[in-house]
């Protein structure tokens, strides 16, 4: 019996790191003015040397007006099929059972000849923290549907709204970085109760430092300004009787029509691409909700259309751009030094769980059972003048091997394998 009690807790140990991202922040650094996320300032006054923290690389320098969308010019570009000499090169790099990857390549390098690669296209799993960009969509997407016609009015609601943190960020472990103007340095820890900042800034904790109390939190936002509209914000007292008083099936519907309408609105497969619920426990309580999965064919097509212009508009997509730019601590597919001169768009999420197996230790990111990890990114290299522009998605279960390595690895090669096919032509 004991013996059965320490290896539950073992494994039930190993699936805590489910989805777990470590901190990587997002959006230019000179955006403070405009979003009001504070630790903007931080890290821009830490590259002047007046604030310790990270010193970033030069690829994640860029100003905000630098970052934009590439595809807006060609709104019918459609993915080409599968280059076979394309897919056969990238498939060498999969060094491990290739039924163990999900891969989509998009290479724009060479505007005149895009080559695509997909490799298992069609494998679906859960998309563990990407799923949060649909979150994001979704935010954009009831932005768009309640002011039409008025950026301003948009920005005006990212910008001022201001969020109190409540039970729907039970439980979470992810840190965020908490700084104000005049603090000496910038503190990390998870969300707690009553923990106050604007809609921007939440969105910036749930894309950048991965916090699935975040993330909780601007889903909950999404479903207020569905249900409320122009009457949105509303008070906590007011938030708090809409999601007491409002029956289960009712706001499991609400859900729906914030998260997953979206996605065929915008011209994606449901059948390929859902995020179906909250991320805290106390969220999936509070609203009824449904499996969520991605597929690499599917969430390419989504990059696609982001950088189109196409995720719900223009402003929607290049805002949710620079949410995704990295200028923090790069993790994972993007930790590639490969990568150090190049702008970096990314989210990744991951799962792992382990199960008894002897002389086997379980390690975060090293499951025997599970060991998932997604990622996606957008590289353009170098950032202020990209020779190389390509898009990527990897979805991987590659079990008992480190999968932040194998992701960042993966990145090397494939970089070098650009480098090497462009610098002949």
């Amino acid at each position: 019996m004991i013996m059965r009690r320490f290896l539950a807790l073992w494994v039930f140990a190993a699936m805590l790191g489910a989805f777990c991202a470590a901190l990587s922040m997002a959006y230019p650094l000179n955006g403070y003015e405009t979003t009001g996320i504070a630790r903007l300032e931080a890290y821009r006054l830490a590259q002047e040397g007046k604030l310790k923290a990270r010193v970033q690389p030069p690829g994640a320098l860029l100003t905000v007006e630098k970052v934009d969308l590439r595809l807006t010019g060609q709104k019918d570009f459609v993915i080409p099929a599968p280059d076979a000499d394309f897919t056969a090169a990238v498939d060498r790099l999969l060094v491990h059972d290739p039924n163990s990857y999900g891969v989509a390549v998009l290479d724009l390098s060479d505007k005149t000849r895009p080559r695509y690669c997909e490799i298992r296209g069609d494998y679906r799993a859960n998309p563990g923290s990407v799923g949060k960009i649909l979150i994001a969509m979704g935010l954009f997407q009831a932005l768009a549907d309640v002011y039409p016609d008025s950026i301003p009015d948009r920005l005006r609601i990212l910008r001022t709204t201001m969020v109190t943190a409540d039970e729907f960020i039970i439980s979470d472990h992810h840190q965020v970085p908490l700084w104000q103007p005049g603090q000496p340095k910038i503190t990390y820890r998870s969300l707690r109760m009553g923990d106050r900042a604007n809609l921007y800034t939440y969105l910036d904790w749930m894309l950048s430092a991965s916090s699935n109390a975040a993330a909780s939190m601007v889903l909950r936002e999404v479903m207020l300004l569905n249900h409320f509209g122009r009457e949105y914000p509303v008070s906590a007292d007011e938030s708090a009787a809409f999601f007491r008083q409002t029956p289960y099936k009712e706001k499991a519907a609400l859900l729906v029509r914030a998260l997953q309408d979206p996605v065929t609105r915008n011209g994606l497969d449901l059948a390929n691409l859902r995020q179906g619920s909250f991320f805290t426990r106390k969220g999936k309580q509070l609203v009824g909700g449904t499996t969520s999965y991605a597929t690499p064919a599917e969430l390419m097509r989504w990059l696609v259309k982001l950088e189109q212009g196409r995720v719900v508009d223009e402003f929607s997509s290049r805002e949710i751009k620079r949410l995704l730019y990295m200028t923090q601590r790069r993790i994972r597919y993007a930790s590639s030094p490969a990568l150090n001169n190049a702008a970096v768009y990314f989210k990744s999420g991951s799962l792992y769980k382990c199960e008894p197996e002897p002389g086997f230790e379980c390690k975060k990111y090293q499951g025997n059972a599970v060991n998932m990890l997604n990622s996606v990114a957008i590289v353009e290299d170098p950032a202020a003048d990209p020779h190389l522009y390509y898009l990527v998605v990897v979805m991987s279960d590659v079990l008992r091997k480190n999968s932040a390595v194998v992701h960042q690895t993966l990145a090397t090669w494939l970089h070098r394998l650009l480098e090497r096919d462009h610098a002949q032509k």
